[in-house]
């Protein structure tokens, strides 16, 4: 899934296409797309035509584009979903699910999705927070976000810190890939509790964070595949760059330790074995032996 690089390169991206501009036609091309919308494609479509679309918009991984009216599309861009545009007649790319034409005849907006698990909904009166996603906790890009804050609420919590950097309602738009790197440059251990770390290694982590993000934001993202682009269908480049995430076997850049891939949360964690050491876990025997308990 596209992680906050990713959505807010396809969000600015879709400014000049988008702002200002009025629909005169939708085509859904597939249902599963607009599945959650319960009346069916052809009252989806009818109920965007004459819409007119304001700023695209982002909280962490989620993208919505506002309406005029108040209303807005939100958007899931699931593993493989992109906006692509076109001049008018030109073919569809491969896999095009919904196309959006405009009234002032320009280049139209097409919405791809290779697997098909993203999709397009009509969010009635989120064009500032669609409350569906009310709940996604602020990003470390967003005005209002305080970094200490959200450090003190991670080390108010036993779970592991990367299983508190993924969960989006502590500090959202962090994937596994910018989780893995940002513990790599804080030297820390993926499943090193949130309860054990101090201020400084939490906001540590937190700023390492945003840091990768926004380096990773200078380049278009990250791209392993076709599957993510952006609206001009280019990939980004921060695959180049990375130091933990997809290194399995590689020298640490900083230590020269063969990177680790281990298994996380049905998917892969990858560390450096010398730089981002295990935490130590006490038995509950072993506790009991020491006369703590």
């Amino acid at each position: 899934m596209p992680e906050l690089p990713e959505v807010e390169v396809v969000r600015s991206g879709l400014i000049d296409h988008l702002v200002g501009r009025t629909i005169v036609m939708v085509e859904v091309l597939h249902p599963r797309p607009v599945r959650r919308h319960i009346a069916g494609p052809e009252d989806f479509a009818a109920t965007l035509v004459g819409r007119t679309f304001t700023e695209p918009r982002r909280r962490g991984k989620y993208l919505w584009l506002p309406f005029a009216d108040g209303d807005a599309l939100l958007v899931h861009l699931g593993m493989s979903g992109q906006f692509r545009t076109a001049e008018p007649g030109l073919p569809d790319a491969r896999n095009t699910r919904v196309r959006f034409t405009f009234d002032d005849g320009g280049h139209e907006v097409r919405f791809v999705d290779q697997r098909m698990f993203g999709g397009l909904a009509l969010s009635v009166g989120g064009a500032e927070l669609p409350p569906e996603i009310a709940h996604i906790a602020l990003d470390p890009f967003d005005p209002a976000y305080d970094v200490e804050k959200v450090a003190k609420r991670i080390r108010s919590k036993r779970s592991g810190i990367k299983r508190l950097l993924l969960d989006q309602t502590v500090v959202s738009g962090i994937g596994n890939i910018y989780a893995d790197e940002a513990l790599w440059q804080a030297r820390l251990h993926y499943d090193k509790p949130g309860e054990s770390l101090s201020r400084a290694a939490a906001v540590g982590v937190l700023t390492a964070a945003r840091e990768v993000m926004q380096d990773a934001l200078t380049v278009g993202g990250t791209s392993f595949d076709a599957l993510y682009v952006n609206v001009n269908g280019e990939s980004g480049y921060f695959d180049r760059s990375l130091n933990a995430y997809g290194q399995e076997g590689m020298p640490c850049p900083r230590c020269g330790t063969p990177i680790r891939r281990e298994a996380f949360m049905n998917r892969s964690s990858y560390r450096c074995p010398r730089c981002q050491r295990a935490p130590r876990r006490h038995s509950a025997a072993g506790i009991r032996s020491a006369g703590i308990v």
